[in-house]
């Protein structure tokens, strides 16, 4: 195969100027300079780029971003640099701790008949915002889906998270898993956690596939993997990833127990004692029939609570809001302490429930 050179054209005025920034301040290599007597073009690389500065050149000056272990050991310390030729220098960490921004608590319902937008994301996945304010970029909830299923176009890839979802709402999906032997299906009901870092890739999707993925924070750094191959078969299933394992709730088999309200079931999916509390998933339904009970108001002490109505209608009853009738598809959070009942309750009402922290606690007030 032939060599095939990249280079990011760069204007200057005089390139002798330029010269001696770009060498000894950001210490990049000289690799050619012509023509001879009266320079006009020089070539430059170093730190995984290549520059052509050309006298005369036509675009704008731009931005070069230098990403580095030591930003206070590069260019003097400075964050900021404007080289001769008028571009502006930004240098960073290489990798920046994730930042879990402080929640900002609010009331808020996000009901699928008003029409929110599907937008196209990544691999070609169509993406429903859930949580459009998304707490002050605490949180990201997303309503997924594969146009026509089939295969997926994605690359193995990982989240810098501090926590994250992968509901399977409706149809089936099929994902590979660092450390988790061969194809996975997740099918209506089940759900995963992608602990921090976790490679993994999207293989294959039904067409009528549905997922309900909620991310920590809102926004979130996805990185390619170019050099890890999947599937790399099967690890220790206790791994530790910065304080979490993987976990696969089926919800064939799973086990219905009392819920926290009065007149619901749930199945415990082990998310918050796999996360060590950082984050509880629930799948809520409600018990109804002849001898149904009207749900009592509750409140809790959840930084983050967030649901989404999978199946049914109810009407959201909540302190200080009117009231909001939900049906399939609709979502609401809930700001800590603030009381609320579900009234209406269809027989067939079921709920995906989210709250982090996991251990919090919930009472009864009504």
């Amino acid at each position: 195969m032939s060599e095939v050179r990249a280079e990011v054209r760069l204007p200057t005025d005089e390139l002798r100027d330029d010269l001696p920034f770009y060498t000894k301040v950001l210490g990049m290599r000289l690799d050619e300079i012509f023509p001879a007597d009266d320079p006009r073009v020089a070539v430059l690389s170093g730190h995984g780029l290549r520059l052509r500065i050309e006298k005369g050149a036509s675009e704008p000056a731009g931005t070069l971003r230098i990403l580095t272990e030591d930003p206070d050991g590069f260019a003097g310390g400075a964050r900021e640099l404007t080289a001769p030729n008028g571009t502006r220098v930004e240098i960073a960490e290489l990798h920046p701790p994730m930042v879990l921004p402080k929640t900002e608590h609010m009331f808020d319902v996000r009901r699928l008949r008003d029409s929110a937008p599907w937008v196209i994301g990544r691999a070609g996945m169509n993406y429903r915002d859930l949580l459009p304010t998304r707490l002050g970029g605490a949180i990201i909830a997303s309503h997924i889906r594969v146009p026509g299923g089939g295969d997926v176009p994605d690359m193995v890839h990982y989240h810098t998270v501090g926590f994250q979802l992968i509901f399977c709402y409706k149809g089936w999906v099929d994902v590979l898993y660092e450390d988790q032997g061969g194809m996975m299906r997740l099918e209506a009901g089940d759900c995963v956690i992608q602990p921090p870092e976790i490679r993994h890739r999207v293989c294959h999707a039904s067409p009528d596939i549905e997922v309900i993925e909620i991310g920590v924070p809102a926004d979130h750094v996805t990185t390619i993997d170019h050099d890890f191959t999947l599937p790399n078969g099967h690890g220790d299933p206790a791994r530790d990833w910065q304080g979490q394992r993987f976990v696969h709730h089926v919800k064939e088999g799973a086990v219905w127990q009392p819920f926290r309200i009065p007149g619901f079931t749930c199945r415990e999916t082990g998310i918050s004692e796999g996360t060590q509390g950082v984050a509880g998933i629930q799948v809520v339904r409600f018990e109804g029939g002849p001898n149904a009970i009207q749900p009592p108001a509750t409140r809790t002490d959840a930084d983050i609570h967030f649901s989404f109505v999978m199946e049914g209608t109810m009407t959201l009853h909540a302190e200080g809001q009117e009231p909001r009738a939900l049906q399939a598809g609709d979502a609401f959070v809930l700001p800590p302490h603030m009381a609320t009942r579900y009234a209406d309750c269809s027989d067939d009402l079921e709920l995906l429930e989210c709250a982090l922290r996991g251990d919090f606690e919930s009472e009864i007030v009504g």
